[in-house]
């Protein structure tokens, strides 16, 4: 038993592979690479049919939102379960935006009454909801937020921009990181809900490395906004969000290293040169050695991190930039590896390898890339 006290195991239980399986199933039907292929060369980079089947038939968008809320009221596990399976496929859809951001920020922010107003249409997928942290040039946390909420008329006034939100330009909702005027660090920190209605609210859509995940930039103008829970606790739910957003997107990213895994394996064992697979060469053997044991290892921190997540440990704010990070390397490493054992196909763009290693460099530097997660893991520790 760790010091936490979080379990360790070694597998998922019955239920849970079942719904892997499941998922999996889904996705592979309806997410092949002919669509990724077409949807990331969309402006909204969705389509809504499939999303409509993704919350209505399997409910995957409220798949841990509490089911006083709207939702299907199973674990944090369940929920990473999932977006390990979106990984591996590549989905286009605003699941980690709305699901992985949005809709926790808002359960960790935000009063019962706000929860039961805002979660529902979120967790039947009727409203698509995103978090807009980011700035530019600022960090992936509260120390770098220069959008000022002005109280007015009983609530605020947003006025600012920010920049890689994922799915902007689509969404319906905007949990919106800000402060209060002449304030530093994270004394004034809230988090605000912004209709897309809302006056003085304009998006543009940016172009990314990574186009299967699309990204906006929002400009805030006197735009009129309402403050998720008490004056006091934005910055702290704020810190709990991005915790669990590490870990949801950890899982995600293992779910691709596997996949990529996979395809330089199967590749080496039928690829023939000089008479002989060209997985018997050493050189190509010990690359997929390497690749097998970088997923492992970033697989074993992102699966007892969710765990952690589930059952609220308290080692969770260590356990998750340790798993953003190794996932980051491992899955980045990986796609490179893929490339280079597919040779001069693995170059081309009609190659998928190419799709993963760009989901892997967005996803590297997306809320912080390994550098920032280590350097927040040693000030945890206090090393």
């Amino acid at each position: 038993m760790p010091a936490g006290g979080t379990e360790l195991r070694f597998s998922y239980s019955d239920e849970q592979e079942e719904f892997r399986r499941v998922v999996r199933r889904f996705l592979e039907d309806r997410s092949p690479k002919t669509e990724v292929r077409r949807l990331m060369e969309t402006a909204d980079g969705f389509d809504p049919a499939v999303w409509k089947q993704l919350c209505g038939e399997l409910g995957l968008t409220g798949v841990h939102i509490p089911e006083e809320f709207g939702g299907q009221g199973y674990s944090f596990e369940e929920l990473c379960i999932a977006l390990q399976e979106m990984g591996r496929s590549l989905l286009c859809a605003p699941y980690f935006s709305s699901i992985a951001l949005a809709s926790n920020a808002i359960l960790h922010a935000a009063t019962d009454t706000q929860k039961r107003e805002l979660l529902p249409a979120i967790a039947s997928g009727e409203s698509i909801a995103t978090l807009a942290l980011g700035e530019t040039g600022a960090s992936w946390d509260a120390s770098g937020v220069e959008v000022t909420a002005t109280p007015a008329d009983g609530g605020f006034e947003l006025d600012g921009v920010k920049t890689y939100v994922l799915d902007g330009c689509i969404a319906d909702l905007f949990v919106v990181v800000a402060r209060t005027p002449e304030t530093r660090g994270e004394i004034g920190i809230g988090l605000f809900v912004v209709r897309s209605d809302a006056g003085g609210l304009t998006r543009r859509l940016l172009a990314t490395v990574d186009q299967t995940r699309k990204q906006a930039e929002l400009t805030f103008g006197g735009v009129r906004a309402e403050r998720l829970g008490e004056p006091g606790t934005g910055a702290s739910a704020l810190a709990r969000t991005l915790d669990l957003a590490a870990i949801a997107l950890a899982n995600e990213m293992v779910g691709g290293a596997q996949r990529v895994l996979e395809m330089s394996v199967d590749y080496a064992k039928t690829r023939v040169q000089f008479g002989r697979p060209i997985g018997s060469f050493q050189a190509i053997k010990h690359k997929c050695a390497d690749m097998l044991l970088d997923v492992e290892l970033a697989k074993s921190a992102a699966a007892y991190s969710a765990a952690a997540a589930s059952e609220d440990d308290e080692e969770l704010p260590t356990l998750a930039p340790m798993a953003k990070a190794l996932a980051s390397d491992a899955y980045r490493r990986a796609a490179a590896d893929c490339i280079q054992i597919h040779g001069g196909i693995g170059f081309t763009w009609e190659h998928d390898a190419h799709l993963y290693f760009k989901r892997a460099k967005g996803s590297e530097v997306l809320l912080g890339d390994p550098t920032y997660h280590r350097e927040v893991l040693a000030q945890r520790m206090k090393i």
